[in-house]
């Protein structure tokens, strides 16, 4: 009897394992690294119905009043970005840059001036709904469109890799719209 559940626990034991370690292989990222990137969709497959305006995400506030002087001395982490640069966050289905975030933009950029060696990986990243192509390419998109800004205000392009995780690496695992606002992001981690 006791070898029946022994066998019975060893093999779903097994079976579990082996869909882990399957679902853990299939993750999917697109690498860019001049800026060009695959084709991108126009839909989703679930729409958003809301549609009302975000309530702001970690202390943007306080950090977009904060003179560029006192970057060095931040120690903040927030999504999977170096500090003291910051992630930036996207409205559902867009990859165009939020006013409220450009603050933080414009705060790693100067960042990035300052220390003239560091180079980066900006990580596009995107919540679970939609297919995963369609994420894949949203990610792409907002990781080239934080490129393309922060080229804009003096960061040589050739210090800037981009990177789409579309929705395979979420910060936040829950399956509302808190959690799907913390994972619509771009990460900027440094290169070591």
């Amino acid at each position: 009897m006791v070898k029946k559940y022994f066998r019975f626990f060893a093999s779903m034991s097994l079976v579990v394992s082996v869909s882990l370690f399957a679902v853990g292989c299939s993750q999917k990222t697109v690498m860019t690294g001049e800026g060009t990137g695959t084709g991108s969709a126009d839909s989703v497959d679930q729409a958003d119905t809301s549609r009302q305006p975000l309530e702001p995400i970690g202390t943007e506030e306080s950090l977009d009043s904060e003179p560029v002087e006192d970057l060095g001395k931040l120690n903040i982490l927030e999504g999977r970005s170096t500090g003291p640069m910051l992630p930036i966050y996207f409205d559902f289905d867009q990859s165009n840059i939020r006013v409220e975030q450009k603050g933080r933009v414009e705060n790693n950029a100067a960042f990035l001036k300052d220390n003239f060696q560091s180079r980066i990986v900006i990580e596009g990243n995107c919540d679970e709904r939609g297919t995963n192509e369609y994420n894949m390419a949203l990610g792409e998109r907002r990781a080239i469109g934080a490129k393309k800004y922060l080229v804009n205000l003096g960061v040589p392009a050739g210090r800037i890799n981009t990177i789409s995780y579309g929705e395979e690496r979420p910060l936040n695992h829950g399956h509302d719209e808190l959690a799907w606002s913390q994972n619509r992001r771009a990460d900027f981690v440094e290169i070591r």
